[in-house]
């Protein structure tokens, strides 16, 4: 397996989460590691090229055009990252050009002196890409001349970020003199050595171990002491030339991956919303097949989503004129809460409005509220739950607990009876709705009977239901985008957004004959049935993606894997 095989076989992994930034770390590790061209025995021993800039740079102390630089040690082999190939040398980073950081300006200084002057471009932090990029030279910010006391970086010079959480990522060559900011650090390169081989050792994975190892301090930064005696591998100047211009080529291609790949997802998105909006029109056979055509993949929460929104807009199965009529459960329901408790949702009734969509002909809009068991009321549980007991107690279902159509009970906790007696209005009996008002909003979950006795959280609202009502049917609409948004609208605080429990008491629930709502609930899980199949099979998918193209890295990336196995 070469780098040429690895493109040609790119739509093996293309399903791999970063397939293409993968390519590119191996590119730039191939480049730095002697791995991606030939070597030439003709070429002149990098050895060479740092003598030659060694002298440079006396000649530079001397006239005092820079400061002088302390002695930096030969990198040992034990502090090596890896073997290079002959004519290459391990050395520091200090040794490869002037390294100098910048000039900060403050904003009073930099609305008054700087913003629309002229002169030389400041180049700050924010004006540095991730190394692919052009500097962004138009920033309005410029040095005039007379400024003696900036720094300026020449032409080709490269610029790396020091300090803060774009430390040792971003990075750029210059193609114009500019000065530039405090947080960043500038290398002149020295005779015999290239500014984008530079470049393209600070985007390499091994670099960016390296830079991390020298950081220190809380905000994350390296000091120019520590960057300077950071190592560098150095081919021959000429090999430095033959790298840059085959890395260049390669990230090329890459950009051209990228380029199909996003054109790709582009013309699937287009796909997938056809397809959702025609099975929206029409609930057939065939146009449920479009949701799941293996040409495209419509993701499984547009999919989930989508099977909820219709299920309780009564498009999802269709009507039967026999059903009973929900105007007529509700009657029955009414009639049934004719106590506290119904009275106590009287009082609190508001006016909603209206549904945001048309119900079909048998169906009816009910507040939450009005629906619920005769005996019992919408309650959060425990507000604070205390030490957790050794022994007995009580389990208690948390936010983390209730889920997406589901009950996780990983990491669930206990409280002690006493406490729990004490929130009685929420030790559950089974067949309740749980609806998350606090915290991990977006939860809910129907209770099965095997958790009779647990309680449950402050920040988990119990949804007793009427038995008129279905409470898998219920779900599906606290489920609903319709519903989830109308929880969203309604959060109050601002450290801590929670949802009023009247408010939610208040909200409006469509409801079809109880017939119709069985017929729904098994519609819909029989389709969210089909949709979990397919998020497991994409997964599985990525998977088998990330691990081939993870096996053929460290293939080629292996220390021993011979240059003739990776050149192109």
């Amino acid at each position: 397996m070469n780098l040429e095989t690895l493109f040609e076989k790119f739509d093996l992994f293309t399903g791999a989460p970063g397939a293409v930034g993968s390519v590119r770390k191996l590119i730039l590790t191939f480049a730095t590691s002697g791995k991606i061209v030939e070597q030439d025995p003709e070429d002149r021993p990098a050895s060479t090229i740092l003598e030659i800039a060694e002298m440079q740079r006396k000649a530079l102390e001397k006239t005092k055009k820079i400061a002088k630089q302390k002695r930096l040690s030969p990198v040992s082999e034990e502090e090596a990252p890896s073997t290079l190939p002959p004519n290459w040398c391990w050395s520091r980073l200090g040794t490869t050009g002037v390294i100098s950081n910048g000039n900060s300006i403050n904003a009073a200084e930099k609305e008054i002196h700087f913003l629309g002057a002229e002169g030389l471009p400041y180049i700050a932090t924010k004006d540095v890409g991730y190394g692919f990029e052009q500097l962004a030279y138009e920033n309005g910010v410029y040095i005039p001349e007379s400024e003696s006391g900036f720094r300026v970086a020449r032409r080709n010079s490269v610029l790396i970020c020091a300090e803060g959480g774009s430390a040792g990522r971003k990075c750029g060559v210059t193609d114009r003199d500019i000065c530039f900011g405090n947080k960043l650090f500038c290398n002149e390169p020295l005779a015999g050595i290239s500014e984008k081989y530079l470049l393209y050792w600070y985007l390499s994975p091994t670099f960016m171990d390296l830079f991390d190892g020298a950081k220190a301090g809380i905000i994350g930064g390296v000091s120019i002491a520590k960057f300077i005696a950071i190592p560098i591998p150095l081919p021959p100047l000429t090999e430095q030339k033959r790298i840059v211009a085959k890395v260049d080529e390669l990230m090329a291609l890459c950009d051209r991956l990228e380029a199909q790949q996003h054109e790709c997802d582009t013309r699937q998105a287009v796909l997938a919303r056809a397809s959702l909006a025609r099975f929206a029109d029409t609930q057939t056979s065939a146009n449920l097949n479009f949701l799941f055509h293996k040409t495209y993949a419509i993701a499984p929460s547009d999919l989930r989503k989508s099977v909820l929104s219709l299920a309780i807009q009564g498009r999802l199965v269709p009507q039967d004129h026999h059903d009973e009529p929900a105007e007529a459960i509700l009657r029955r329901i009414q009639a049934d809460c004719s106590s506290a408790l119904a009275a106590q949702g009287s009082r609190t009734s508001k006016d909603h409005g209206k549904l945001p969509f048309d119900l079909p002909k048998g169906w009816s809009a009910s507040r939450l509220g009005s629906i619920l068991d005769s005996k019992r009321g919408i309650s959060y549980g425990v507000i604070k739950l205390g030490t957790e007991p050794t022994q007995a107690g009580v389990f208690i279902l948390r936010c983390s607990n209730v889920r997406f159509r589901r009950i996780d009970l990983s990491g669930i906790r206990k409280v002690s009876e006493q406490l729990s007696s004490e929130y009685s209005r929420t030790i559950l009996q089974g067949g309740e709705v749980l609806i998350n008002v606090r915290g991990t909003l977006g939860g809910c979950a129907v209770v099965p009977q095997a958790l009779r006795g647990y309680n449950v959280a402050r920040e988990v609202a119990v949804i007793p239901v009427h038995p008129e009502i279905d409470a898998t049917y219920l779900l599906n609409v606290i489920a609903s985008p319709y519903f989830q948004e109308k929880v969203e609208d309604n959060l109050r605080g601002i450290a801590y957004a929670g949802l009023n429990l009247g408010l939610l008491r208040d909200f409006l629930v469509p409801i079809p004959p109880l017939a119709e709502q069985r017929r729904i609930v098994a519609k819909v899980e029989q389709l969210m049935a089909l949709v979990d199949e397919l998020e497991a099979q994409l997964a599985e998918s990525r998977t088998t993606a990330k691990n081939l193209l993870e096996a053929l890295v460290a293939e080629l990336a292996a220390p021993n894997a011979s240059s003739a196995k990776v050149l192109a």
